[in-house]
């Protein structure tokens, strides 16, 4: 019950002090066109159909699958129907299309002079829809994606297959102990979608922050889901190496490039 009027009254807050804008009060030209171009672009892109087709038959899939979770620490193995999984745990469609349009805006806006594939982190794969959104953008870019369980990992294979995207390597395990000894020289996007504690998105944070270069950009899922969520999200806002954030409700953008205004934009999308 408390966790519902705390997500009741910071939704109904944010929604009244939010932004409803296309990109005017954004100060840094680079924020100011991925706001006014990208994110609130509404166009149907052609990975979005099959992808959300791969959503539905997950949302019909009846079968039991045995889950080891490591949220709480220790590895538990429930039995639970994906169907059930995918209408609790996938990210909805239009944060995952946010996602997609980041990877295109981050690839087109590369220096071409320095033009290489983009690394793509994600933590916390489920059954994969939100990696595919990732992944869909340019063959060339490279996602890594970590997820606990092996009954999950199986399920967004068979997704990547169906969908004929080769440039996604996943890690199974603790995420705690495969995190740090996994990661490339440099990270271009990171995703936090894993385990919505604030001592494991902290513990993300600082694990992935020697990787990430004053370009990179990290993203943080359900930023208000709980308090401690919250508490985590404005540490990471006050971090030294962190400028501009973007709080959209339910993700959080972070950018590290230094000649940006410090500002948290609040917006809604």
């Amino acid at each position: 019950m408390y966790l519902t009027l705390f997500r009741a009254w910071h939704y109904l807050r944010h929604r009244l002090t939010a932004w409803n804008t296309g990109g005017e009060g954004i100060h840094s030209p680079y924020l100011f066109r991925w706001v006014r171009f990208s994110m609130y672009d509404t166009h149907a892109y052609y990975a979005f159909s099959p992808i959300e087709k791969q959503r539905i038959r997950l949302l019909n899939d009846k079968q039991n699958i045995c889950l080891t979770d490591y949220g709480t620490g220790a590895s538990r193995s429930p039995q639970r129907r994906v169907c059930d999984i995918a209408t609790t745990s996938l990210q909805k469609p239009k944060y995952a299309r946010l996602l997609f349009r980041l990877v295109q805006f981050l690839t087109s806006e590369q220096d071409p002079n320095r033009c290489h594939p983009l690394n793509i982190v994600e933590l916390g794969t489920s059954l994969g829809i939100t990696t595919a959104y990732l992944a869909a953008p340019h063959s060339q870019n490279h996602v890594l994606t970590y997820e606990g369980s092996k009954t999950l990992i199986e399920k967004a294979q068979s997704v990547w297959k169906t969908l004929q995207l080769n440039n996604i390597e996943v890690i199974q395990g603790n995420i705690d102990q495969t995190l740090s000894c996994s990661l490339p020289n440099t990270i271009d996007l990171a995703y936090i979608d894993a385990n919505h504690c604030y001592d494991a998105a902290i513990r993300y944070f600082q694990t992935l922050l020697p990787y990430l270069s004053r370009k990179s950009v990290l993203v943080m899922d359900d930023i208000h889901y709980s308090p401690g969520m919250l508490k985590a999200w404005l540490e990471v806002c006050r971090h030294p190496k962190v400028t501009t954030t973007m709080d959209l409700y339910d993700l959080g953008l972070v950018f590290f490039d230094p000649d940006y205004l410090p500002r948290n934009y609040r917006l809604r999308y």
